[in-house]
Order: structure tokens, then C-alpha cells, then sequence
């Protein structure tokens, strides 16, 4: 079995984003045998095999299509999803505020659909080491068919654990032996102190969060631990741009707030940060401000369990299909 290349001319078990009439996209994966069938006509797989990326073919129907390998923004936002997933942009960002890099040892929580998973391990290299937590067995299914689909294999470096981070965090890692972690989760402050014991001095955390409540209670409680630096919070908001000839101008549409970014560094043992403030201690929260932090109050969209089977069945479908094309890319091409 061979990952996927980013680069060179297409290949038998490569994926290819087909940008047809009308800008209809369809990804496919090539096999020597391989049609794609739309309304416009057929395309025959042998007309991309052994072609540059960025090339245009033409169907039986007379009708061009632009033939890219997909970005890895294009795949996340097109996979098969069991739960939400992190946007490009906050991926982007986690990666830069966390300063993950290659060689780094990284602990994700929770895995959710498998997006970010993606974005760490190729930010970690094959020298580096991820592991993700995930409660739901269900949802790390899918995950891990999603990055097999992407790569093409599943990485020797990740590791998923299905469980609650609190629980089996201690178990997975050395105390002081991860060098970042990220949090993607309803209530990531239950899991500050175990991660303050799995960190690096120098280390650093990241906390995904959807509301300005949730935003509140983590940068308090990682304050009132006394073992990071002063939390550091952030949204980033996309705004594209139309440009044509004179008419230049914002697009109607933006992509604005998806969630916030909390991070701050593991400090070393026994250090005191300087200047230190005062801070509201965790007996402030009653339960009734727990209460708010629930999913339904917070907004969180339940997927039910028939649409979560059909997300499943989407996502191994699709990582079945990337495994049998890498497997026929080991075998002679007979195509030409």
C-alpha cells in the first residue's frame, strides 16, 4: 500500500477533483478500468492516467473538465461527517498558535470527524506522533476511514484511542512528554490537569470552544491552576473578495465565527508566573452556571443514529475504495 502523492502526473489510485460544466465538481479516485458518468457524457479514467496536474480532458460528450489533485481543505470540507468538524481556517490557526511541528509528539481531543486529525499529522511528519481521544466508537470510525481515504493508509504514527481524555490520558502518555495538545470539546477544562501533568514545560495547549461562556470558564480555570502562562484568546473570521476588471469589492458572504482559540504554555515545575493577577476561583461556578454548558444549551446539533450509520457507511465505503486503488498501484500498469 502506497500514500497518496501530492505531486507528478496522475496515477492509478490517485484522488482527483474533476471541476466540470457549470463548476460541478466530482472527486474521483482513478482505476485503469475507471468511467466517470454524468448527464454531459463519459469520462474514461485512461484520459487523466499519466496526465500533469492541472490538466483539462474532454468527455465523450465534447465537454472539458479541469482535473486537479484535491487540497486538503477541499477533501475536510467534502468528507463524510459524523460529527462537526474544525474549518480550514482554525486549522490553520491551531497549527500556527500551537507551533506544532514536524517531529512533535501531539495529543487531540476529541477526533471528532478526522479534519484536524489531518492537519496535525501532516504538520507532525512521519517523525512525529499523534493521538487522538475520542469518547464516541462511532464517530472514530469514520476519522479513521476519512485520513485512511486521504493518505491512503493508515499512519503508523497515529494512534486512536477511544475513551474520555481524563480517564485514559494518564494511561497513553509519560507525564511531561507531549509537546502540545488540543482540545476540541464541550468542557475542556475537566481535562486541564491531566493534561498539565502530560506536557512539556514550554508546552503548549489549545482550546477549541463555540460559545464566549465556554470562552470564560476555560481561560479561568487554566488561570487558576497556576501551572500556565496568562491565556491568550482569539477568533479569526475569512472574508473573501470579488475582483473583475474595476469591480472590486467584499463578497455578500463571509465566513465569520465558527469558534475561539484559548491557548497558553505549560509552565515548569514549581515556577510562578510574574505579575501575577487576581483571579475568580473555580468555587464561583454553581450549578446552575454548569448548567449552561450543556449541548442543547449551547447549541451543540445532535446527528441522530440513522444518519450517523449512513456517515459511517459513507466514509469506510470511500476508505475500501482508496485501499483497493493504492493496492492496484502496486501492480504493473497496463493501461498504455
Amino acid at each position: 500500500m502506497t500514500t497518496q502523492r501530492p505531486s507528478g502526473p496522475f496515477r492509478i489510485g490517485d484522488r482527483v477533483q474533476l471541476t466540470g460544466p457549470k463548476g460541478r465538481l466530482h472527486t474521483i479516485t482513478l482505476r485503469a478500468d475507471g468511467e466517470l458518468h454524468t448527464h454531459h457524457g463519459v469520462l474514461r479514467h485512461t484520459a487523466l492516467i499519466g496526465q500533469p496536474d492541472g490538466s483539462v480532458v474532454t468527455n465523450s460528450g465534447g465537454h472539458e473538465y479541469l482535473a486537479l489533485r484535491p487540497l486538503l481543505r477541499d477533501f475536510v470540507m467534502s468528507m463524510p461527517r459524523g460529527a462537526a468538524i474544525v474549518y480550514p481556517k482554525d486549522a490553520a490557526q491551531i497549527v500556527a498558535q500551537a507551533d506544532v511541528f514536524p517531529g512533535a509528539v501531539v495529543v487531540e481531543a476529541g477526533v471528532g470527524s478526522g479534519a484536524l486529525s489531518l492537519w496535525l499529522l501532516r504538520a507532525t511528519g512521519t517523525e512525529g506522533r499523534l493521538v487522538s481521544f475520542e469518547r464516541r466508537s462511532d464517530f472514530a470510525e469514520v476519522a479513521r476511514a476519512n485520513v485512511e481515504t486521504f493518505i491512503g493508509e493508515m499512519p503508523a504514527n497515529w494512534d486512536v484511542v477511544v475513551g474520555d481524555l481524563a480517564e485514559s490520558l494518564p494511561t497513553a502518555v509519560e507525564p511531561a512528554s507531549v509537546d502540545r495538545v488540543v482540545l476540541d470539546m464541550l468542557a475542556p477544562w475537566e481535562c486541564i490537569d491531566v493534561v498539565a501533568e502530560a506536557l512539556a514545560p514550554g508546552g503548549v495547549v489549545v482550546c477549541y470552544v463555540a460559545t464566549a461562556t465556554q470562552l470564560s470558564r476555560v481561560a479561568e480555570y487554566i488561570r487558576g491552576t497556576g501551572l500556565f502562562t496568562d491565556p491568550e484568546a482569539n477568533e479569526t473570521m475569512v472574508r473573501g473578495w470579488h475582483v473583475e476588471g474595476l469591480a472590486v469589492r467584499p463578497d455578500h458572504r463571509m465566513v465569520a465565527h465558527t469558534g475561539f482559540l484559548i491557548s497558553a504554555r505549560r509552565l515548569a515545575p514549581g515556577a510562578i508566573a510574574p505579575e501575577q493577577k487576581r483571579r475568580a476561583s473555580k468555587s464561583s461556578y454553581g450549578d446552575e452556571d454548569v448548567e449552561l454548558w450543556t449541548p442543547g444549551a449551547v447549541g451543540d446539533r445532535q446527528i441522530t443514529d440513522k444518519n450517523l450509520r449512513k456517515r459511517v457507511r459513507e466514509a469506510q465505503r470511500a476508505a475500501d475504495g482508496a485501499r483497493e486503488a493504492s493496492a492496484r498501484a502496486g501492480e504493473p500498469d497496463t493501461s498504455a
